[in-house]
Formats: C-alpha cells, structure tokens, sequence
C-alpha cells in the first residue's frame, strides 16, 4: 500500500520568519498525523529556520530546486549538500516553472535527480505538458520523453525513492485544474511507463502525484483514483488552515 504524500510548493512566498510561523501553525493543526506524508518546500532563505522548526515532528522538509555540482564557482546556485545540511529530505525537480520559465532542459533535470540521489535526497519529478500540446493530443509523448530523460540515470533499486509529480503546465495557478479522470489517465500511464522501464512491481512502489489548482475541495477525487497517490500542492499550501483542510481532506477524515 503507498503511502499518501502531500506537498506544498510555496514557490517564492514568505520570508522566513512567516514561514516559521506558518509551519508551527500547521504542525499544531494535524497533530501527529501519521497516515499521510506532508512535505513543506520553502524558499532557499527558509529553509534552515524551518528545518529547526520541523525537526523531530512527522512534517518533512523539501527544496524547491538544486544545482548538480556539488561546490564551485556557480554563482546563485546551491548544492545538494547544502540542502542535506538544512534538513531536506526533498527536492522539487523539473517543475514546469524551471523548465517553461527559466529554460531548464531534460539533459538538466536528469543531472539533477543524478546529483540529488547521490546526496541521499529523494527527488519528486515533475512532468507535464504545455496545452497547445495537450490539444494536439501530445500528452503522453511530452510525458513519456521527461520520464525517460530524467530517469536515464537511475537505476531499479532506486526508483522507489522517487516521487513523480503530473503537473499539466496549463493547470498550474490557473484555477483550471485537470479532471480526475483525465489526470488518472496520465498517472496511470506514468506507471506504464515506469513498468517499462524497469518492471511491473518497481512501478507499483512509485508515488504519483497531481498537481495544479488542487485544493481542499477536489483534492479527495484524485486521490480517490486508483494510480494517484498525492498532490503536489501550490497556492493552497500558503495558508496554514487552507493546507491542513487540504491534508485531512485527502485522507477522507
């Protein structure tokens, strides 16, 4: 049985001190929720005050990118490392906002999960496609070349580790969020996929989650789908009640 995994991206909001208080809010709000697993991912300046915060409690710590080297003269730029050193279990690798905005390429998503395994952190991989390609009907060819891209490097035993994220680009912030069927179709072709790869159990191990415009009122739908298994959570990860509804929500209580 995989375990459910939610997380919120907060993408570049809050300053750490509001960040510390947003996670000691939601910390207070679940609990020791254990059924579910929560995964904050704060911007880089938050992330060693909020580690402290969340250290020892069931809450885990992402980041929201990385660089694969792993020291040098790359300004702006942080290692993996560095993000074991403020508590990270997680990084966010290949969201549509790297890849669309600032023109990150599959050869660099895949030096990036490489560099984030190596470090003894656990990848959540985002794939997804534009809407002129999706209109097209160029979903699972966008798809399936990320997959195999990212994962060119990465070998059985280590598959599990991963969590894959379907994020449809055309989703993400806009309120338009996918059908649960429609974003089934896609998760469930990403474990097609994953089997081929590798085989049918090693698929089966992996965590798929959803992401864009999930909120706490349709985030039970998708989960309810048999190859979802989390979200991958924005906006609505911003606001401590918002989140925890969301959490609760997707785990039927």
């Amino acid at each position: 049985m995989r375990k459910p995994v939610i997380g919120g991206n907060w993408k570049m909001n809050k300053t750490p001190q509001e960040g510390v208080e947003l996670v000691a809010e939601l910390r207070d709000d679940l609990g020791d929720m254990a059924d579910v697993e929560v995964i904050i991912c704060p911007p880089y300046p938050a992330l060693l005050p909020i580690g402290s915060e969340l250290a020892g409690g069931n809450i885990k710590l992402g980041a929201q990118d990385l660089y694969w080297e792993k020291e040098g003269a790359f300004t702006g730029q942080v290692s993996p490392g560095m993000l074991r050193a403020c508590g990270c279990q997680y990084v966010i690798i290949g969201h549509s906002e790297r890849r669309h905005v600032f023109g990150e390429t599959d050869a660099q998503v895949a030096k990036k999960v490489r560099a984030a395994l190596d470090e003894g952190l656990k990848p959540i991989l985002c794939v997804g496609e534009l809407l002129a390609e999706r209109e097209v009907g160029e979903t699972e060819i966008v798809v399936k070349r990320q997959l195999e891209a990212a994962l060119a490097g990465v070998r059985g035993e280590e598959i599990s580790t991963l969590v894959i994220a379907y994020e449809p680009v055309w989703a993400i912030g806009t309120g338009r969020a996918s059908t649960a069927e429609d974003a089934q179709d896609v998760a469930h072709f990403i474990r097609r996929t994953l089997a081929g790869l590798y085989d049918r159990e090693k698929s089966e191990a992996v965590r798929i989650q959803y992401g864009g415009s999930v909120k706490p009122e349709n985030v039970k739908f998708y989960l309810a789908e048999a190859d979802i298994d989390g979200a991958l959570v924005g906006g609505a990860s911003l606001k401590a009640a918002v989140f925890a509804q969301l959490i609760r929500n997707s785990t039927g209580r």
